[in-house]
């Protein structure tokens, strides 16, 4: 199944007129470069996008965040604690810092609401705002989020960023709408020849989830160096599973912003995308692709949605020899097909064409809704 959709009829020609738009993100990372993950690229992007078009933004984020629109940061980024913090008080802390981020949402006079946060508490206060709210999906289900997304099943409007993730929502909230992320592709730009000696790289955040040391493993079984980067988000990973496996075949590049990561990227010859869970999108492959970098990866979650025979090779899930396989497979691919699969699906500008459908029409809907409230009271 392709993870591009036409835009629903439901969508079709609905043009939204500047308003004021308050988008809340999840507050783990900070919403700036160098990105810890897709979703922080994702929201940065979104709200520029909107922003860019003519709309009102305000972002609800964590400190650190930034970019070119109204930006209300309420606490310190809960997934860069110390050790010394205790789990118990940092939930504390990031409900503390949701209940603000709503007061502010309902006070703040927005004309609509879109909830990029992982957080079960701007679900359950949704009914208290006089706009509609969407939320956007980006992982699997998981407590205490499901919580949330079960108290608003039926009165809101939800979006899965894959055919794969809408398909795991689909017993809590029926069939939500498919909207795929998109990237810059101006900013991945295209090369269209590797340089340099065959290489691999790999590039994500340095967790057990990620699965770099399967990377490892996997390019050395093709008999190919790796470069990799990414943030060093779990120190006890990497001492235990990255540092023994480090060599002259191995280079760590660091946590890299944009500029650097795609120089890196479309200097490689083939890039492995190796999740060990079900992986609901993976904006990787979208910058893999976009610099004409083919894909070898694990066949989990949105994976087969994305990557089709002319731009990627799918191993078994944890099999490192098959991963080596289809890493040597995958070479051999067309670069310029690569890029033209990442100009098909990851288009920036027609995920935020969709975005915007959905939010006038369900402007549209509440402004129908309160005449029919009028009408009934008169």
């Amino acid at each position: 199944m392709d993870v591009s959709h036409p835009t629903p009829r439901s969508l079709e020609s609905r043009v939204l007129h500047p308003v004021k738009i308050a988008i809340i993100a999840h507050l783990k990372f900070p919403i700036a470069q160098p990105y810890s993950g897709g979703l922080e690229m994702h929201t940065h992007l979104l709200a520029s996008a909107l922003q860019a078009r003519g709309h009102d933004v305000t972002l609800y984020a964590s400190e650190g965040s930034g970019g070119d629109f109204g930006l209300v940061t309420v606490c310190a980024p809960t997934g860069c604690a110390f050790d010394d913090v205790s789990e118990a008080r940092i939930d504390a802390a990031e409900h503390a810092a949701y209940v603000r981020i709503m007061d502010s949402v309902a006070a703040g006079g927005y004309d609509f609401v879109h909830n990029n946060s992982l957080h079960f508490l701007p679900l359950l206060r949704a009914g208290e705002l006089a706009v509609p709210m969407v939320t956007a999906l980006h992982t699997p289900p998981f407590e205490p989020f499901v919580r949330g997304v079960r108290a608003r099943a039926r009165d809101m409007t939800f979006a899965a960023v894959s055919p794969s993730l809408a398909r795991e929502w689909h017993d809590l909230i029926g069939d939500p709408q498919v909207i795929g992320n998109g990237i810059d592709l101006g900013a991945f730009a295209y090369a269209a020849s590797p340089k340099g000696e065959p290489h691999a790289i790999w590039m994500g955040r340095l967790v057990p989830e990620k699965g770099p040391h399967l990377a490892i493993d996997a390019a050395r079984a093709a008999g190919l160096p790796l470069k990799f980067a990414g943030p060093r988000s779990n120190p006890a990973y990497w001492d235990s599973e990255i540092a023994p496996r480090l060599g002259t075949d191995v280079t760590y590049l660091g946590h890299l912003g944009h500029d650097a990561l795609a120089r890196q990227v479309g200097e490689a010859h083939v890039a492995l995308c190796t999740p060990r869970w079900e992986e609901p999108f993976g904006l990787v492959l979208a910058e893999f692709l976009a610099c004409g970098t083919p894909v070898a990866a694990f066949r989990r979650g949105a994976i087969p949605d994305i990557l089709d025979a002319s731009c990627g090779v799918l191993a078994e899930a944890d099999d490192v020899a098959d991963l080596g396989r289809a890493v040597a497979k995958a070479i051999g691919l067309s670069r310029a097909d690569c890029r033209r699969r990442a100009e098909h699906l990851f288009n920036a500008e027609a995920m935020t064409d969709q975005y915007e459908a959905l939010y006038a029409l369900e402007l549209q809907r509440a402004a129908s809704s309160a005449i029919a409230a009028r009408v009934s009271n008169a």
